[in-house]
């Protein structure tokens, strides 16, 4: 092993300088310690940086680190989105499919990365473990490369392997990796859309499930099902019951048959501890994981993911609440559209009816200056608590009552008023 490259966090850090652009790897890869270092040194730091996806475990948003670090989000969560709505960052509107190009492009050059990984193996290569992403490309374009090895990190198979000779500097740090449990706070609305949606799910599916409750609860209404496959960009702790059972065998899938394809896994420990080592589980670069025409060459795929609002004609809202940016176009159209050109492939939103406040989510128009991600070109299914609707193919007016239908009732004989008014009935 190459013991010279291990120093101090405080060393390491301080190959960072001012102007620099530095890349953060995310989700339950995260390298916390490394990051909580690099903040504390924003009094000899200026103008530095931060590209990043969804970051656990540590926070952007600190009114002091202005000056002295700019978060440029290509994914918005509560790490950075105070920050992104202030003058102290921004978001670039991005397909995830598509943010390695903005690396390898020279587009956003990477001055440094920050990286989470496993120890190096006696061949001399880490895993990137539960976050390949985006992060494999960030590795192999930035200049300077810094290692937070982490011995809890599972080694995770895959595009997950790289060298550690090349990286410039290492820390060793011994931490818990950040962990997600969707169960928790379930509630019966969350059930009865995951049940209404795993009842358009067929066998022999090729699944992919965005992230949060419903995607999750999902899944735990699928184990009647056979041959599944999974090819999605995400991976959490309700796939492990049904691989076990083998509900997902990868058996149907054209692509990468025999193996469950992901691109990044976030959950908890005993998630961690399954993909590790398990050859089963392949994570692979989000350019490849996510680009619809390789996705669509799987048969039936069902895409699963959800929304803030969605207009009467269609039209998804999926990344902001008004002009407020709330997360990212992620990846939301790279699997819409793989699964529209899937043979059989199902596209689906799925939503509660209304907000915690009790507002319709269902809306007449988008809020002003609101994000489309879906566009009403692309959109088939929608799915809340009240049924589920197949828009593909629909007029305007047909769509608008449809959706109707699917609403709260609450709101039903205002949106019907709504529908009138619009199309002079």
């Amino acid at each position: 092993m190459h013991d010279h490259l291990f120093v101090s966090p405080q060393q390491a850090i301080g190959l960072i300088q001012s102007n620099h652009r530095v890349y953060l790897h995310g989700s339950a890869a995260t390298p916390c310690a490394l990051i909580r270092e690099m903040l504390a040194q924003n009094y000899r730091l200026s103008n530095v940086e931060l590209v990043c996806i969804s970051l656990k475990d540590v926070d952007l948003n600190d009114i002091s680190l202005a000056g002295h670090f700019y978060v440029n989000a290509l994914f918005v969560s509560d790490s950075n989105r105070i920050a992104v709505n202030s003058n102290r960052g921004d978001y670039v509107p991005v397909f995830l499919s598509e943010i390695s190009q903005l690396f390898t492009q020279n587009l956003l050059p990477l001055d440094v990365a920050l990286l989470q990984v496993s120890p190096p193996d006696k061949h001399g290569y880490c895993s990137l473990g539960p976050s390949v992403d985006i992060a494999r490309s960030a590795f192999l374009s930035a200049r300077l490369k810094i290692a937070q090895v982490n011995p809890r990190m599972p080694r995770v198979h895959g595009d997950a392997f790289i060298p550690f000779k090349a990286f410039d500097a290492a820390v060793w740090i011994d931490e818990p990796l950040p962990e997600v449990d969707y169960h928790d706070g379930n509630n019966d609305i969350d059930f009865t859309i995951g049940k209404r949606v795993a009842e358009l799910v067929e066998d022999g599916a090729t699944l992919q499930i965005g992230i949060g409750k419903i995607p999750d609860a999902v899944l735990m209404n699928l184990e009647h099902l056979k041959h599944l496959g999974l090819h999605t960009e995400m991976f959490s702790n309700s796939v492990i019951p049904l691989i076990n059972k083998g509900n997902i065998d990868n058996s149907q899938k054209k692509i990468v048959p025999g193996y469950s394809v992901t691109s990044f896994i976030l959950g908890t420990k005993e998630l961690y501890d399954f993909v590790d080592d398990n050859p089963a589980i392949k994570a692979m670069d989000i350019h490849y994981v996510n680009d619809p025409r390789v996705l669509s060459l799987n048969p039936k795929v069902t895409a699963i993911n959800s929304a803030i609002e969605i207009d009467l004609t269609g039209q998804v809202c999926s990344d902001s609440i008004g002009t407020y940016q709330y997360s990212g176009i992620g990846g939301q159209m790279d699997f819409i559209r793989g699964a529209a050109l899937s043979e059989k492939g199902k596209p689906i939103i799925a939503l509660p009816s209304i907000t915690s406040k009790g507002e319709s989510r269902i809306v007449p128009i988008l809020k002003p200056g609101a994000g489309v991600v879906t566009t009403r070109g692309h959109i088939h299914w929608v799915v809340t608590e009240y049924g589920a609707v197949n828009l593909f193919g629909m007029n305007m007016e047909q769509r608008a009552k449809a959706l109707i239908r699917i609403a709260h009732p609450a709101h039903q004989e205002q949106l019907k008023k709504e529908v009138y008014n619009r199309f002079q009935l």
